[in-house]
């Protein structure tokens, strides 16, 4: 594969391509794809910040299984199961360093770095996507918690909650900019609001089996090798932040907020204002590696980010999940049964135990508003997927179904965004799913086969298509290699050796 370190006979050495021609721009080329320009790289922003693109992997990694999955693999096994908690997340935020390594140094996506790989590689993201995130499972399971606050369906609350969606991304001017926004004092209205119901409902014994049970590592219950639970415990280990292609999609917030090279790719704006939108780039940009000067920058975007994977996303979703498990253990003294429920096939039960703890010490009131956390992990989870879904369906459409640059890449994004939504209108209403859990459970085989996956791609991608001086560090790959391992040895452990998959 050519990534033209060497350059074309008779044009000077360089990891960008240089013409003896006045009128020929320095490239870097990457694969068989469009050569990307060389342009300036910007000047980083101050290493430590509160808001950025990290909200919305936080958004998206703060959903169901921290809330529901893990309470409730706590109250059937106790707190020591959440050593592979641990191990889960902390992956994940090196996945996402590596994630914004490719998109920070060109202004593309992962999916433009897959494709510049090997195209179909591309493809079957595309198709994972829409097989797996056309299932409006945390939405639902959002609106069956704000059922049991207020009494109204959860069909209802679900399907109002979806074209509410629709709306909100159509009317915005800049959807980035609305949903950093929007997600970022929904995050924290459920960060502060988690710890001190933890701290009211929890002790201080429940905060230290808590924490001791994050080192707990190779505890293995008796029972957790089995049919019943193995694959749950897989599962909930790729629930353990954001799951799926959300670590992917990251890489397009990136390139909105203008982090790195994405400053020089235009926003996507909502469908009402797409008229507004400047033409978008076929490829993206790749800055000067041999320029003291550029590279000093780079570092600078590295530490940026590294600030965001650290603090904001391994800490507030670590923050987050103690609440919840803090919860669960007060929630197992009350509900001395609760563990029986859950392995008897009850699957709302621990959020039902969860709920009941809140009223211990504050009524039914505050029993209630558990529910509302519930429903409001489901929004969050929800304002983020349907916009991540859409906008990375329509950057692979835009650049790789042919004629579909005629369309403003707004238009896309619109028509991915209403085409989800009416599925899941129509899959609620009419199709197989039993209730909220199980539209939920549709999520997991492929979420997780897809994290093994991006793990081979990041290794291929970093590796053979950046510039040597900004490849990862040989520990790194070996992390990304065991991830590989890792999510895809579990998931296969498990159809093979128990004939099911994740659930």
């Amino acid at each position: 594969m050519d990534t033209s370190e060497t350059p074309p006979a008779g044009q000077p050495s360089g990891e960008a391509t240089a013409s003896h021609e006045v009128d020929q721009e320095r490239v870097w080329r990457a694969g068989k794809l469009e050569p990307m320009p060389i342009r300036k790289l910007p000047d980083a922003p101050p290493s430590i910040h509160l808001l950025g693109p990290t909200v919305f992997l936080v958004a998206l990694g703060v959903g169901m299984g921290e809330s529901y999955m893990w309470p409730r693999l706590v109250l059937v096994f106790g707190p020591e199961i959440r050593w592979l908690f641990l191990i889960g997340v902390t992956l994940q935020a090196i996945v996402m360093l590596e994630m914004a390594r490719y998109a920070m140094a060109t202004g593309e996506s992962i999916f433009f770095g897959a494709a510049r790989v090997f195209k179909p590689i591309m493809w079957f993201f595309f198709t994972v996507a829409i097989l797996v995130y056309i299932w409006p499972g945390h939405l639902s399971a959002g609106a069956a918690a704000f059922e049991e606050l207020t009494g109204i369906p959860w069909l209802v609350t679900a399907c109002v909650g979806l074209i509410l969606v629709g709306i909100v991304f159509s009317l915005a001017k800049i959807i980035y900019n609305l949903l950093e926004n929007v997600l970022s004092i929904l995050i924290g209205v459920l960060v502060v609001g988690t710890a001190i119901i933890a701290s009211l409902v929890g002790s201080w014994s429940d905060l230290g089996s808590t924490l001791g049970g994050m080192f707990a590592f190779g505890y293995f219950p008796d029972g957790m090798m089995s049919e019943a639970w193995f694959p749950i415990v897989v599962g909930s280990i790729a629930f353990a932040g954001p799951s799926g292609m959300q670590q992917m999609w990251y890489t397009l917030h990136l390139r909105d907020s203008g982090a790195g090279m994405g400053s020089h790719i235009p926003k996507v704006r909502g469908l009402r204002h797409a008229g507004e939108e400047e033409k978008m780039p076929s490829r993206g940009f790749m800055f000067d590696t041999s320029d003291p000067d550029e590279m000093h920058k780079w570092r600078g975007w590295r530490r940026w980010v590294t600030w965001d994977a650290v603090l904001l996303f391994w800490g507030i979703t670590m923050l987050v999940t103690i609440s919840f498990t803090v919860l669960a253990q007060a929630a197992a003294r009350d509900n001395p049964n609760v563990a029986q429920l859950i392995e008897s096939g009850e699957r709302e039960a621990a959020l039902s135990a969860m709920s009941d703890s809140f009223a211990s010490v504050g009524g039914p009131l505050l029993g209630g508003l558990f529910f509302g956390f519930i429903a409001l992990i489901g929004l969050n989870a929800t304002l983020g997927l349907f916009d991540s879904f859409s906008r990375g369906q329509a950057d692979m459409t835009y650049h790789f179904v042919p004629g579909a640059r005629r369309l403003k890449m707004s238009h896309l994004y619109a028509g991915f965004l209403w085409g989800v939504i009416a599925f899941g209108i129509a899959i609620l209403l009419f199709g197989p799913a039993d209730g909220p859990s199980g539209v939920l459970d549709i999520l997991a085989f492929l979420s997780t086969f897809a994290m093994g996956a991006y793990c081979v791609v990041l290794l291929l991608v970093n590796n053979r298509m950046l510039p040597k001086p900004i490849r990862p560090k040989w520990w790194t790959n070996a992390i990304i290699g065991f991830g590989a391992v890792f999510y895809l040895g579990m998931l296969f452990y498990s159809l093979f050796a128990y004939g099911v998959v994740v659930s």
